[in-house]
């Protein structure tokens, strides 16, 4: 099974300033080289407008996404808004108290989604998952927005972290099992073990961080997708790089 997961799009309005970056075209170039990959699930992490949840933004994605010839599967980031995301894409079932989250089998996968629009996981989303992982015996996938732990990237670990992190590690502290986590935020391409889990943070369709200074810099204008497949109950991951697009101003 191959799954492929991108990240943080960051798809402004129409004119909205976007720092130069095309950040339309980077889309539709990443999902193009996607549709090559021909993967059995598509997983868009969060983050699909610039600034704001904009229900324009998210209509303008969706006839693209609907063309595929796969399923995809959408997560809230703390750019989006969950209410108008679940509109648009008629995900009411998977809505609840304002929180997208749900749960997929992906052959024989499980696979849970988590919301952590608000820089944090709620106790409704902390109870559900705490109930769902008692009732599993096995390697798990999530999805998140946020990534769970400290990423030694300090702008980010210092200014943008998930807020709940430790009642969220706790929990998933008590699985018996590996638990792969996939998550983007923070515009870097990194893994972090710590205990059993395994956190896998995805580049950006916008641009990177640079994790080596204190401060918001940007490392680079490449974009990237992250390929994940399952065999035989091995996860196999790996990331791709495409380039970025520039506007040109005359």
């Amino acid at each position: 099974m191959k799954l492929i997961q991108i990240t943080d799009l960051h798809i402004g309005k129409i004119g909205e300033n976007s720092h130069n970056i095309d950040v339309r075209k980077n889309f539709l170039d990443v999902l193009e080289a996607v549709k090559n990959e021909a993967p059995d699930q598509l997983i868009i992490s969060g983050d699909l407008c610039l600034n704001d949840g904009e229900k324009e933004v998210y209509e303008w994605i969706k006839p693209y996404l609907d063309q595929l010839p796969f399923p995809y599967h959408l997560i809230s980031g703390n750019h989006d808004d969950p209410k108008l995301l679940v509109e648009t894409f008629n995900l009411e079932d998977n809505f609840f108290d304002n929180q997208l989250f749900y749960k997929k089998k992906f052959e024989n996968q499980t696979v849970l989604f988590l919301d952590t629009t608000h820089y944090y996981l709620p106790d409704l989303q902390l109870t559900w998952l705490e109930k769902e992982l008692k009732n599993l015996d096995e390697e798990l996938i999530i999805f998140i927005h946020h990534p769970p732990v400290n990423s030694d990237v300090p702008f980010m670990d210092n200014k943008h972290h998930l807020r709940n992190m430790e009642a969220l590690q706790n929990v998933l502290f008590q699985y018996p099992h590996r638990i792969h986590l996939f998550c983007g935020h923070y515009h870097v391409d990194k893994i972090i073990l710590k205990k059993n889990i395994a956190v896998y943070i995805t580049p950006a369709c916008y641009f990177q961080i640079d994790f080596r200074v204190p401060h918001f810099k940007v490392d680079h204008f490449r974009i990237g997708f992250r390929q994940i497949e399952v065999k035989n109950g091995t996860v196999i991951t790996s990331v791709r790089y495409l380039e970025g697009n520039k506007i040109i101003n005359n």
